[in-house]
C-alpha cells in the first residue's frame, strides 16, 4: 500500500512539470490545465494494480498529457478555421510584477499560469513560430529540445520510430531557425526600446513611433472577434505606428505599463483599471519587428484576475 502512496504523491509533485510542459505544446493555459486535469483523471482512475506495475508515475503522465495535446493539436487547427483573425498564444504575466498574493494558497499560487516557468521557450516569438508547426513536430521539438525527453519516449507519445521523430524535431529546428533571425541586444536595451515605445505612444509622437519601428515591422492582433481590433497583420512602420496613434485617440485614458509578457519586456494596456491589451515585442539592432497584441479577454484572465487584486 506504501508504494501506490508513494507513487500517488509523486504523481502530485508532477503537476507543475505538466502544466509547463502542457502550455508549451498547446499555447492556451486554460487548455493546458484542462490536459493536465484529464491526465490525472486517467492516472487516478487506473487499479491500484496497474498503478503498481509503473515504474514512474512521472513519465506515465507526461506521456498521457503529451497524448492529450497532441490530440487537442490536431483538432485545434480545425477550430481555428473558424477564428475571427489572427490566433495568438495566451500570455503570461510575471507574478513577481503583476502582483505576489492573488489566489495562494498555503501552498503558493493556486493560478496555474504561476506554475509556468518564464524563460526563452514560452516568448511570444518562439510560440508564434511553434503555431506555424504540425502537431507531431511540435511535440517532438519541445519535448526533445526543451524537457530533454529522449526520441524512445518521444515515439511512445507520438507513435512512431525513434528515428521518425529525430527528423520531426530536426525540421521544427529548421523552421525555427527560419523565424528566428535571432533578436539582438540586450535585456536591457529591449526595454528600453519597450520604454520609449510606450513615451511616444502616449504622447502620440508618429514620428518617433516610426523611428522605433523597423521598416518592415508587423503587428498581429487578437481580439478572437470579442472585442474590435485588426483582422489582419498591420504592415510597415509608418502604418503600424498611424495605427497605434489612431487607438489612443479612441481610447481616451488609456494607462501603459511595462511589464513583462512571457519574460520578456512588453506592454499592458489598461482603462478604468481593465487590462484592455497586452502586447509582446519582437527587438532587433534597436527597432520593434513585431508587435503581437492579444486583446480576446478570455486570453487575458490571469492579468485581469491578478489586476484586480493588485489595484486594490
Amino acid at each position: 500500500m506504501g508504494s501506490v502512496r508513494a507513487g500517488t504523491a509523486e504523481a502530485a509533485d508532477e503537476r507543475r512539470q505538466l502544466v509547463n510542459v502542457a502550455y508549451r505544446l498547446l499555447g492556451s493555459v486554460t487548455d493546458a490545465e484542462d490536459a493536465v486535469q484529464d491526465a490525472y483523471t486517467r492516472w487516478y482512475g487506473l487499479p491500484q494494480d496497474r498503478q503498481e506495475e509503473i515504474r514512474s508515475p512521472g513519465a506515465w503522465l507526461t506521456t498521457v498529457t503529451s497524448r492529450i495535446c497532441l490530440d487537442l493539436l490536431g483538432s485545434a487547427r480545425a477550430r481555428r478555421e473558424h477564428y475571427v483573425g489572427a490566433w495568438l498564444p495566451e500570455p503570461l504575466p510575471d507574478r513577481t510584477e503583476w502582483n505576489h498574493t492573488v489566489g495562494a494558497g498555503p501552498t503558493g499560487s493556486a493560478d496555474p499560469a504561476d506554475q509556468i516557468v518564464l524563460d526563452e521557450s514560452v516568448a511570444m516569438a518562439f510560440l508564434v513560430v511553434l503555431e506555424s508547426m504540425t502537431p507531431a513536430e511540435r511535440v517532438a521539438l519541445v519535448l526533445h529540445d526543451i524537457f530533454r525527453y529522449p526520441f524512445a519516449e518521444i515515439a511512445d507519445v507520438l507513435g512512431r520510430t525513434p528515428a521518425a521523430c529525430k527528423q520531426l524535431a530536426a525540421s521544427a529546428r529548421r523552421r525555427v531557425d527560419v523565424a528566428d533571425a535571432p533578436a539582438t541586444g540586450t535585456a536591457t536595451g529591449r526595454a528600453e526600446v519597450v520604454r520609449r515605445v510606450k513615451e511616444a505612444w502616449e504622447t502620440k509622437d508618429i514620428a518617433a513611433l516610426v523611428g522605433l519601428l523597423d521598416p518592415a515591422a508587423v503587428m498581429t492582433a487578437d481580439g478572437g472577434g470579442l472585442v474590435g481590433t485588426v483582422l489582419h497583420p498591420v504592415e510597415g512602420g509608418a502604418r503600424i505606428a498611424r495605427y497605434l496613434v489612431a487607438i489612443a485617440d479612441k481610447a481616451p485614458g488609456l494607462e501603459l505599463l511595462e511589464r513583462s509578457v512571457n519574460g520578456v519586456p512588453g506592454l499592458v494596456a489598461r482603462r478604468a483599471g481593465t487590462v484592455m491589451t497586452v502586447a509582446a515585442f519582437d527587438v532587433s539592432d534597436g527597432r520593434v519587428t513585431r508587435i503581437w497584441a492579444v486583446r480576446n479577454p478570455e486570453k487575458l484572465r490571469p492579468w485581469t484576475r491578478q489586476d484586480s487584486c493588485h489595484s486594490h
